[in-house]
C-alpha cells in the first residue's frame, strides 16, 4: 500500500512540474531524450531515426504490454524529452497522458507497411531526422515487396490463412489470403471444426499469445508457423529483422 501511495505522489509531483516542451533534437543528442514503453514502439522510433532510444519494459519478456512501472521507470520516463508509447501497456493506467514536461508520443503499433510509414514518419518529424527515416523506411517496405514477389513466384500468392488476429497485418502486405483469424483469446470449437475442414495453407500464430496450437493438430496439412511483433532487442533494423525472421518461417 506504502508503495502505491509513493507511487501516486511522485506521478502527481510529475504532472505538475511543467508543461510538455515542443523543442526538436537531432540525431546527436538523442541518447538520454527518447524512452519508449516497449522495444516495439522503441522499433518505430528507429526506423525513424533516432539512434539511441531506451525502453521501460524489458524485451525479454513474452508480453511486454503487461509490465509493470516501477518508481525508477517513472523517474527515467520524466528525465527524457520524449516519451513513446502504443496506448495498451498497462503501465499507462498509472502514467497517464503526463508525465512532467516529458512530450508523450502516441502511436498505433502494427507491422503493416502503412502503419510503420505513417507512424515513423509522424516521429521523424517530431525531431527532425526525416531524411533518416526515408532511408530506412525504404528498407522495410523493400523487404516485404520483395518477399511478396517471391511468395508469388513459388505459387504461393493468395495461400489461405487461418491467422492469429494480431498478425494479420503482415500476412496481407505479403499478398496472402487471410481466410480466418483466431485469438487473442483461446479458440473456440467451432474454430477448431473450420480448421480440420478450411484446407489452410498456413496457421499464423503470435509468439507473444499464442493460441494456434489446437487448430494445428487437426489441420495436418496446414504449415503451422509462429511470427512476433515485438523485437527481442533495441538494435538498428530491430522491426527489420522481426518481419524477416517471420517471412522465413513460410519458406
Amino acid at each position: 500500500m506504502r508503495k502505491i501511495i509513493f507511487l501516486l505522489v511522485l506521478i502527481g509531483g510529475l504532472v505538475l512540474t511543467g508543461c510538455r516542451q515542443t523543442k526538436k533534437i537531432t540525431a546527436s543528442s538523442d541518447e538520454g531524450k527518447i524512452v519508449a514503453s516497449t522495444s516495439w514502439t522503441a522499433a518505430f522510433a528507429d526506423i525513424a531515426g533516432a539512434d539511441q532510444v531506451k525502453i521501460i519494459a524489458p524485451a525479454s519478456l513474452q508480453h511486454p504490454p503487461e509490465y509493470e512501472i516501477t518508481v525508477s521507470d517513472i523517474q527515467t520516463i520524466e528525465k527524457s524529452q520524449y516519451f513513446i508509447y502504443a496506448g495498451f501497456e498497462r503501465m499507462m493506467k498509472t502514467l497517464g497522458d503526463a508525465v512532467g514536461q516529458t512530450q508523450m508520443v502516441k502511436i498505433t503499433c502494427d507491422n503493416s507497411i502503412e502503419t510503420v510509414s505513417k507512424e515513423s514518419r509522424k516521429i521523424a518529424e517530431i525531431w527532425g531526422s526525416q531524411e533518416k527515416c526515408e532511408k530506412r523506411l525504404l528498407e522495410y517496405v523493400s523487404e516485404i515487396t520483395n518477399a511478396k514477389a517471391d511468395l508469388e513466384k513459388r505459387g504461393l500468392a493468395g495461400a489461405r490463412v487461418l491467422c492469429n488476429k494480431n498478425q494479420t497485418y503482415l500476412a496481407k502486405d505479403l499478398g496472402l489470403e487471410i481466410a480466418a483469424v483466431f485469438g487473442p483469446g483461446p479458440v473456440t470449437s467451432d474454430q477448431i471444426a473450420d480448421a480440420k475442414t478450411g484446407n489452410y495453407d498456413f496457421i499464423i500464430d503470435n509468439v507473444h499469445n499464442p493460441q494456434g496450437a489446437p487448430l494445428a493438430e487437426v489441420a495436418p496439412n496446414a504449415k503451422y508457423v509462429v511470427w512476433r511483433n515485438f523485437p527481442e532487442n533495441v538494435e538498428r533494423g530491430a522491426l527489420l529483422n522481426v518481419i524477416k525472421a517471420n517471412i522465413k518461417t513460410l519458406e
